[in-house]
């Protein structure tokens, strides 16, 4: 038998222990090239402030879970939990702010055909959008503008801008600035107007399809909460019930159950994750394995 004191101290250590190897894991485990490519598909990288909250957050549900039960293996899980489900749970913001970014891309690609078709050079043109750039985009182009400013080449300045931005819908408008910046680009207004028309459709088709996941993220939701709900409802009011978790077999079980879950709710997020097409223009680095 795991003896309630005995049991909270260890349950205490677990707990600390999943949630300092993931706070590493997070924080210093990472390629810089790996987190760009992270904050584009799920959304902006979580800050030092909100990492070190979470972690309290796992460090403080271990302990609580620790004190009730005694058992080490469920201050684990709650902690992994209190780390892990915050990013299962939010993939519809992720989709949605990709969704604006290949609208906005439309609409830059819009503003560069009739900037140019006024007669206007293409540095010229970049500079000219960048401050009226759409929201999501308009760090990235007035990045842009500025590095031309500065006197870099627009080719080299067009290929730091397309891994900013990080986006294949965004590796097509710039391949077709690359290659009229070569010389090699015919009809570029005709080209963006096209690339602008291609975008807004993926954008359409994105959100009826965001529509559909987002009843799976429901559906995630409403299961991880009873789940816990119903963990919480028998350890508390019904102990005898759960009482065989307490050996160490028990516990062996309770870490089998967990991962089950884990690897269901994994699942069930990723069904509601709508998914991209690979880049066109990628750093070497990026593009080897």
């Amino acid at each position: 038998m795991v003896s309630v004191s005995g049991g909270t101290g260890l349950a205490v250590g677990c707990g600390l222990g999943v949630a300092a190897g993931l706070w590493l894991l997070l924080t210093a485990g990472t390629p810089s090239w790996l987190r760009l490519r992270a904050r584009r598909r799920s959304g902006p990288v979580l800050s030092v402030q909100a990492r070190t909250v979470r972690l309290v957050a796992a460090v403080l549900a271990a302990l609580a879970v620790g004190v009730v039960t005694g058992w080490p293996v469920a201050a684990a899980l709650a902690a992994a939990a209190v780390l892990g489900a915050p990013s299962l749970l939010t993939e519809g913001k992720a989709g949605a702010a990709e969704t604006a970014r290949v609208e906005a891309l439309a609409s830059w690609a819009d503003m560069l055909r009739d900037t140019l078709a006024a007669g206007a050079g293409l540095e010229q043109t970049i500079r000219a959008t960048a401050p009226i750039a759409p929201d999501p985009i308009r760090v990235e182009v007035l990045t842009l503008a500025g590095a031309l400013t500065d006197g870099a080449r627009l080719t080299d300045a067009l290929a730091v801008f397309a891994d900013q931005l990080d986006d294949p819908t965004g590796d097509l408008i710039v391949a077709a600035l690359r290659f009229a910046a070569a010389g090699q680009g015919r009809n570029l207004g005709d080209l963006l107007d096209r690339l602008a028309t291609a975008a807004r459709g993926q954008a359409a088709l994105r959100l009826r399809a965001a529509a559909t996941r987002a009843r799976i993220r429901t559906s995630t939701r409403v299961i991880v909460l009873t789940t816990l709900a119903m963990a919480a409802g028998l350890t508390l009011f019904s102990p005898a019930f759960v009482a065989p978790y307490s050996t160490a077999l028990g516990q062996l079980v309770l870490a089998a159950i967990g991962a089950l879950w884990a690897v269901a709710f994994t699942w069930l997020a990723r069904m509601g994750r709508l998914s991209r097409p690979e880049r066109i223009l990628t750093a070497p680095s990026q593009a080897s394995p």
